[in-house]
């Protein structure tokens, strides 16, 4: 098979998975080092950097030939899809080309099972050693790690790789067990642990090793089973607290050609896994609770933002007064983020905050209102009710959504 065509289709079975991030990568450049390549610490393929650079990664598979049945996943062993391999220089000879035609910053490279799943993680090794050690190549690189790989394997891959990722694929055991029952939810932990294991060495150790320095990562498929979001919340808080994960990317279940009675013959709303996707940005960096987001079993609104949900469903705590209230609270108030309460902080060291400062800041004031009070302003009483605030600030309908990959 041409080189062309194995691309054609090992990149188009790559896209079904979302982990692929490299934010927290070190700042590396070739330049006056001799090497190839750079990475200035973020991007996800098609995103952009800091500095406004768009970043791309090479997103494809080792091969998707899989020894396992994932009933969710399209190469699974019964599968009838076009089936393809690279091998390892073949990966290598991509993605320099890709690089030296300033289409790529890096490699995001996962895999089918192939044989075993340590020839299939020493495959992926060889990859990254290769651009590495021989082409001196100093872009990013993000490796799928397989659960069932020796451990050893698994510290080799994060000398080379800047993250490393073990896809979790479903928020519960039980879950695991009956689409991918050969897959083993003990050695999926087991492998987060080597990784979190090596990542706390070197911080502990300035002398250690350089071992994965972007973190790990991990994906949820939503709506291949029944679960809700609420189990889904529960369990990325459990993995982010257990693993120290940067990430857990959300993915909505893709109906997959020739799809087994045992998943969904249609795709979930991709509204809902935007809103997990706000949920989880809220349990890393404003300090919710999965509880707090969602007191019980159950998903999370589609029409409002999880944000808005949480201060509609306690109104006791508002309006606050951005005067005297805390920082931490202030950030609960939905169109206030974490720079303009900070912003807020400051500005009232100096005077008394006013109406017209949100707008200065640029505070989505259609919903702030009704939860601040500054020196110049107290919402009305007709702002009152959580039942006509729901309908004042419910997201517009969108139009029709397209396929998840259209």
């Amino acid at each position: 098979m041409e080189l062309i065509d194995k691309l054609s289709i090992l990149a188009d079975a790559a896209k079904y998975d979302a982990s692929c991030a490299s934010s927290g990568a070190p700042k590396r450049s070739s330049e006056g080092k001799g090497g190839l390549g750079s990475t200035n610490g973020m991007g996800i393929c098609h995103s952009y950097t800091p500095d406004g650079r768009c970043v791309s990664l090479l997103k494809i598979l080792l091969t998707n030939f899989c020894l396992y049945d994932c009933q969710y996943c399209v190469n699974r062993r019964s599968s009838d899809v076009p089936r393809a391999r690279f091998s390892p220089e073949e990966v290598v000879t991509l993605t320099l080309d890709f690089y030296r035609r300033n289409c790529v910053s890096g490699l995001f490279l996962s895999s089918g099972i192939i044989r075993s799943a340590d020839y299939t993680m020493e495959q992926l090794i060889r990859v990254a050693k290769l651009l590495r050690e021989e082409h001196q190549f100093r872009g990013y690189i993000h490796l799928k790690t397989i659960p069932e790989a020796d451990p050893l394997l698994i510290e080799e891959a994060g000398r080379y790789a800047d993250r490393l990722s073990v896809n979790i694929e479903l928020p519960t055991d039980a879950g695991l067990q009956t689409l991918a029952p050969e897959k083993d939810v003990i050695s999926i932990k087991q492998a987060m642990q080597t990784i979190h294991i090596g990542e706390q060495t070197v911080r502990s150790e300035p002398r250690a090793p350089r071992f994965a320095p972007a973190g790990q990562s991990t994906q949820m498929i939503v709506g291949a089973d029944a679960t809700d979001d609420s189990t889904i919340l529960h369990s990325a808080e459990a993995l982010y607290g257990n693993f120290g994960l940067r990430r857990v990317y959300y993915s909505a279940f893709s109906p997959i050609p020739n799809s087994p009675k045992s998943v969904p013959l249609a795709a979930p709303p991709l509204m809902r896994e935007h809103r997990l996707y706000q949920a989880d940005f809220l349990l890393r960096s404003y300090g919710y609770r999965a509880s707090e987001l969602l007191q019980g079993p159950g998903d999370l609104a589609l029409d409002i933002d999880p944000k808005l949900a949480w201060a509609l469903d306690n109104r006791q705590v508002f309006p606050l007064d951005l005067n005297r209230a805390e920082a931490t609270l202030i950030a609960r108030i939905p169109g206030i983020g974490l720079r303009t309460t900070q912003r807020l902080i400051e500005l009232r060291r100096q005077r008394k905050i006013r109406y017209e400062d949100l707008t200065r800041m640029r505070c989505v004031l259609i919903k702030a209102r009704p939860f601040i009070i500054t020196s110049d302003y107290h919402p009305p009483l007709a702002e009152t009710s959580s039942a006509i605030l729901h309908g004042q600030l419910r997201d517009k309908p969108q139009p029709q959504q397209m396929g998840l990959w259209g």
